[in-house]
């Protein structure tokens, strides 16, 4: 689980113990380094369904980290890509290595350019709040990676409305999710032990850190979304084993 370059059982620790804000900002230098980072290969394997290269005007990600899913749709837009979180450190390090991204594939091309090249996607980062976007009709794609087990159960219904706002009408909410697992199986047992062990975290310990496992799980999410005014579209195959039983969730908006 701990690669050589990532975050020690300890330097954990003090994050679970902190403010979200403030535990991601501690994480953010090492978080590539990390399990909770989500892996290119499964990005990789989102890409096609959301486009080509130049085939929308904007997208953003919400709670984007430091990134990463920045880097496969910068591409496939035209005008802009946003990334927007909580955390200012996070989003320091998103820009580090949004750079440094863009550099690399400048120099493997040989252009010499630097940021900001013509023709290049305009990277725009925010920090802000997931529950309260300061954005309106204005995005094609929206999409969330990694994240959505910071949202609470309750709040699922707020969250995509949220979401559903920042999409022009047409706009697609993309994300990954499963079914739960049988009941006793591995998966169930240690996200149940997880969360379980989250709870009494944040019944004894204040300010509360929200993250649980198998939430924004199918099919309730799928009812939530259509309430809220998207058409649903789930793509399953898409992984390998042990993955195999996730979702490629894609979210239309139609109001």
């Amino acid at each position: 689980m701990f690669h050589p370059k990532g975050p020690s059982f300890v330097e954990l620790a003090h994050q679970g113990l902190s403010s979200m804000e403030k535990g991601y900002d501690l994480l953010a230098p090492k978080f590539e380094f990390t399990p909770f980072r989500t892996p290119d290969w499964i990005l990789q394997a989102i890409v096609p369904h959301l486009g080509t290269t130049k085939s929308v005007d904007k997208a953003i990600d919400v709670c984007c980290g430091t990134g990463a899913g920045m880097r496969y749709l910068r591409p496939l837009c035209r005008e802009s890509v946003t990334g927007i979180d909580v955390s200012a450190g996070m989003l320091d390090e998103a820009k580090r290595l949004l750079f440094l991204h863009e550099r690399s594939e400048q120099r493997a091309a040989g252009s010499g350019l630097l940021a900001g090249a013509e023709g290049d996607a305009k990277i725009e980062l925010v920090h802000g709040d997931a529950f309260a976007m300061p954005f309106k009709d204005e995005f094609d794609i929206a999409t969330c990676f990694g994240a959505l087990g910071h949202i609470l159960r309750k709040d699922e219904p707020r969250f995509v409305n949220g979401v559903r706002k920042t999409l022009k009408i047409g706009g697609r909410f993309v994300f990954i999710t499963s079914t739960i697992p049988p009941v006793f199986s591995m998966r169930w047992m240690m996200s149940r032990g997880f969360n379980a062990a989250m709870r009494v975290r944040n019944a004894i310990w204040k300010p509360e850190f929200i993250m649980y496992y198998l939430t924004f799980v199918l099919p309730e999410i799928r009812k939530t979304l259509e309430d809220a005014g998207y058409s649903v579209e789930e793509k399953a195959g898409l992984f390998p084993k042990p993955f195999d039983d996730y979702r490629l969730v894609i979210a239309t908006r139609v109001r």
